[in-house]
This record gives structure tokens, sequence and C-alpha cells, in this order.
């Protein structure tokens, strides 16, 4: 019996221009993100500045929107849901979206107070 499991990553796997190629995929996540922000992560994690996107406050709900986006856009293109989801450090938040324990609002929210 074959088992699928996703890992999320912890912070540092950020990049400006990260996801570039999946703008229309992603955008009405990183629009739910950036109201709840109170800035357009979209804007940040796509042009910068790179300081500005490694601070810890602003990197990790870009890592938690990206993981997600990348997530559901897995989910539509037909991939089946995980039996398992786990994450390293940042990446256990990704983890509790994606296992429908945690809102993703809710997750956007305390991903920015853990990193602040």
């Amino acid at each position: 019996m074959t088992k699928l499991a996703f890992v999320f990553p912890g912070q540092g796997s950020q990049e400006v221009g990260m996801l570039a190629d999946a703008r229309e995929a992603c955008a009405d996540l990183f629009a739910e993100a950036s109201s709840v922000l109170g800035y357009d992560l979209w804007d940040l994690v796509e042009n910068g500045p790179e300081d500005q996107l490694n601070q810890t406050e602003y990197t990790q709900p870009a890592l938690l929107t990206a993981s997600i986006a990348l997530f559901r856009l897995a989910q539509a293109r037909g991939l089946p849901s995980p039996d398992v989801v786990a994450g390293h450090s940042l990446g256990e938040y990704s983890a509790l979206v994606a296992a429908d324990v945690l809102q993703f609002s809710d997750a956007v929210m305390l991903v920015q107070k853990r990193g602040q």
C-alpha cells in the first residue's frame, strides 16, 4: 500500500521572485494573506527588496503562503490528498493548514506574530 506524505519547509527557502510562474494560481491566496497582514505580500515576494523578505516577520507569512499555494495547486492538478503531513519549524503551520486543522487566515496571523 502506497502512502503519500507532504513535508513543508521552514524558514530559509525564500527568495525574491519565487512563484513567478504560478502568479495566476496563487493570486487569491496571496490577496487573502495580504488582507490579514495589511501589506501587499505578493509585491514583496516578487519584487523585494530581498533584505526585507529575509526579515523573519516578512519571511514567515511569505513561506506559509507559498507553501499552501503550491499545496493547493498540486491538489487542483489532481495530486491526491496526503496521508500524512509534517513541517520543519515554520512548516508545521503549513502542515496544520494542509491537514484542515487550522484556517489559513489564522495561520497567517500566527506566523506574523511568531516572526515579530
